[in-house]
């Protein structure tokens, strides 16, 4: 059992902006020297490094330029922002293995002023790969982003529970609310109401643009190490309770259109080794980072994480149910919709934060903080709490 060998003793970041004005090497760099000097570590201990299969910076040049003597672990992590949370969970089984001592996960982009995701991008369709085949059936059907791939799920779902626009708006509104007091997030002293998002425009049918994450340049790190020498470090712990990597049946990345249940079947692989890692459930949880890449796959993912059941996501979040004072409040910090889209590491660093007790928004109690990554593709998550 890996839960509770390991935990995460630094975090750091750079600005989150839209035009970072730099390689994202250089953010890299920033973002990683940041973890290690929040948790009170010489560069010179990093002996490991993880990193997503998309990040455009190699282990070996974050290396070189943090001037690491060496590298005994490092491994990348595929499938977009389904591989936030499974840094971390590589992270811990290196630690605990005994293959690494300290282990820094990042991720830099400049996902705004470089290449941006949100758009057609030719290259995936052209690629020679397992990946590039399946982007053919879909492509010449007009589904060649992001958005498009998840209205079509998005529509299902409100066809067979009801679910409607605005219910998908409550979580625009509660992670803008959020975003609006934390002067790191990009969106900070600017809340919406849901007459606002019902007047953004439309992306792809059923979703609107206040239901699109953002698109951000910047760069988060994370620092891994065993519980003992965390102990002995500058912060206080967040140990590593549970962490999981999922993929469910018929698993496309994001068209998995044609299962014969509505879901996110990933997620519930996820969900299941959490709660018997951690010896929790979901009413044990204090406070949730869910990946919000888009708002209908935040009601999915209450669903399949067992907060509540199939299709009664709507119920669940009205009221502020989610919002801070809340029965489960979501992303204290704006999550990608508020803050930044970093991938999903940014809200890795909020549940740190909230175990540190220092988030801007912080959600009383003692109890474990929940946070996912990226779905309707292979997926992870972690829970994390006090030492």
């Amino acid at each position: 059992m890996i839960s509770g060998t390991a935990a995460i003793a630094g975090i750091g970041a750079t600005e989150f902006s839209k035009d970072s004005g730099r390689s994202e090497l250089k953010l890299a760099v920033e973002a990683a020297e940041a973890a290690l000097a929040d948790a009170g570590l010489p560069v010179h201990a990093v002996d490991g490094l993880v990193t997503f299969s998309m990040d455009n910076t190699a282990e070996i040049a974050l290396a070189r330029e943090l001037g690491l003597p060496e590298l005994r672990f490092f491994s990348h992590i595929g499938y977009g922002g389904g591989a936030a949370c499974a840094t971390v969970q590589q992270a811990v089984l290196a630690v605990a293995a005994g293959l690494a001592e300290v282990v820094v996960c990042y991720r830099a982009l400049n996902e705004r002023s470089g290449h941006r995701f949100g758009q057609v991008s030719r290259a995936a369709v052209a690629a020679l790969t397992s990946s590039g085949v399946d982007n053919g059936w879909h492509y010449p059907m007009g589904l060649g982003t992001p958005a498009a791939t998840v209205a079509m799920i998005a529509r299902r779902y409100m066809h067979e529970y009801g679910a409607t626009s605005e219910d998908f708006g409550r979580v625009t509104v509660a992670d803008r609310r959020h975003a609006a007091v934390n002067p790191d997030a990009w969106f900070y002293q600017r809340p919406i109401t849901l007459a606002d998002h019902q007047a953004s425009r439309w992306i792809t049918e059923p979703l609107r643009l206040l239901d699109c994450c953002q698109e951000s340049d910047g760069a988060v790190a994370i620092v891994v190490t065993s519980l003992d020498q965390a102990r002995e470090l500058r912060q206080p712990p967040a140990v590593v309770r549970a962490a999981a990597q999922g993929s469910g049946p018929d698993q496309f990345v994001m068209t998995s259109y044609y299962r014969d249940e509505l879901g996110l079947p990933e997620m519930g692989v996820v969900a299941r080794q959490l709660w018997a890692q951690a010896g929790l459930g979901p009413r044990d949880v204090r406070t949730a980072v869910l990946y919000d890449h888009f708002t209908p796959y935040v009601l999915l993912q209450l669903e399949e994480l067992g907060f509540c059941p199939r299709g009664e996501a709507r119920h669940f979040i009205a009221d502020g149910a989610i919002e801070l004072g809340g029965e489960l409040p979501l992303n204290p910090h704006g999550g990608q919709l508020g803050e930044a889209y970093i991938h999903g590491m940014n809200g890795i660093a909020e549940a740190v934060r909230q175990v540190r007790g220092t988030s801007v928004n912080q959600v009383p109690g003692d109890g474990p903080v929940l946070v996912t990554a990226g779905t309707g593709v292979p997926t992870s998550a972690l829970i994390l709490g006090p030492d």
